[in-house]
């Protein structure tokens, strides 16, 4: 517990992660890790060696606001209770505790990265430095019971409209950008959810099929001038079954079906930002390891998570090519709220469960001649 509430008492909102980097690199050394930090203020943590290498990989930082740390009723409350210094503590912990059992046979890195709520920096740095590993955790709460072995993809899209213009006093006379933009989102909209395939199994969940949200409008100058520019913010989501590169042309293929039937509208899209959708192999060591840690200590079966997000999995598991699931304890729906809190015994659990599927994976990747495992479904 001492680890989990002194990371919750320090104050880390992203781009402000340096004081807690510092006392995580300390506490990391004392528990027999060995310790550094990497040029952008990622901690990193290596314990054990050989085979297999299991990445376990949190984030220090929290969205901005704090919260007074208080423990009431076998609960912690306090900003990043559960997103995500409770699923980080709990990998230190049991990365320690592992190290120290016979049966270990594993090195284990614990990244512990920076600016996972901002932009992602952390963890694409680790990418950038060639960090490798054969299966890895990336730990966000999902429940001590429930395993995520699925996040959607996103595309994030910028439509700038533009018109002619005149007096508001002759509306009639001139095409409103305001009032396009919104039109065109209404085609876009009506298009999704658009599943991949009619006889796709579930392909009436939300999971397996793309969406679209309108997340921004803005236009207008005056209040007597016809809008003459708009621009609109879409944030589209892409199931595993699609790319972002299809789901792109999609939506280009609806704004040009659109431009060709409003010559005196002009239109243009603009990507920017992207993430590719990831869903682990439900066969893969990994998932079978935490499955069975997760019945041993809870004795009950984990249930499997397919998200409609997005999370660093994605990034992870596309750029390194490997097994990656999320997990940790806590509520997600209680992520950035003011009454953020994580259960004690979850949290305690959770470390068990960690504890467990390391030394599980060890030894399913061992007995499988070094463990050919494929990454996704």
């Amino acid at each position: 517990m001492r680890l989990l509430t002194n990371l919750l008492g320090i104050y880390s909102p992203s781009g402000k992660e340096e004081a807690i980097g510092n006392f995580l690199a300390e506490e990391m050394t004392k528990l027999g890790f060995q310790v550094g930090k990497d040029g952008i203020g990622n901690v990193i943590g290596v314990v054990g060696e050989g085979k297999p290498v299991i990445l376990l990989c949190g984030h220090m930082d929290t969205v901005a606001g704090h919260l007074p740390l208080r423990v009431e009723e076998g609960k912690i409350y306090a900003r990043g209770a559960v997103d995500a210094k409770g699923p980080l503590a709990a990998m230190v912990m049991a990365a320690a505790a592992a190290s120290k059992d016979p049966r270990f046979k594993s090195k284990i890195l614990i990244a512990s990265v920076v600016e996972e709520e901002a932009t992602s920096r952390g963890v694409k740095h680790l990418i950038t430095q060639g960090i490798e590993a054969d299966y890895a955790i990336f730990g966000e709460p999902s429940g001590v019971e429930n395993i995520t072995i699925g996040y959607k993809g996103q595309v994030q899209l910028k439509v700038v409209v533009k018109t002619e213009t005149g007096h508001s006093s002759t509306p009639w006379l001139y095409d409103n950008a305001l009032e396009k933009a919104y039109e065109l989102w209404l085609q876009i909209k009506n298009a999704y959810p658009y599943p991949l395939l009619d006889k796709q199994e579930n392909s009436e969940s939300p999971f397996n099929a793309v969406t679209a949200c309108l997340t921004k409008l803005t236009g207008g100058r005056a209040t007597s001038v016809i809008p003459f520019e708009s621009e609109m913010t879409l944030d589209i989501r892409v199931p595993p079954q699609f790319t972002t590169a299809q789901v792109i042309e999609q939506t280009q293929k609806i704004i040009a079906d659109y431009q060709t039937r409003n010559p005196k509208v002009s239109v243009k899209a603009i990507v920017n930002d992207t993430v590719e959708p990831f869903e682990v192999n439900k066969s893969s060591l990994l998932v079978h390891a935490l499955s069975a840690a997760v019945r041993k200590v809870l004795n009950k079966p984990a249930t499997l998570l397919r998200k409609t997000g997005t999370g660093d999995m994605n990034i992870l598991g596309r750029a390194m090519n490997l097994p990656i699931v999320t997990y940790g304890p806590g509520d997600s729906h209680l992520d950035h709220r003011i009454d953020e809190h994580i259960v004690i015994s979850e949290y305690l659990d959770s470390i068990q469960i960690f504890k467990e599927t390391i030394l599980k994976l060890g030894e399913l990747h061992n007995r499988n001649g070094n463990g050919a495992d494929s990454a996704r479904a």
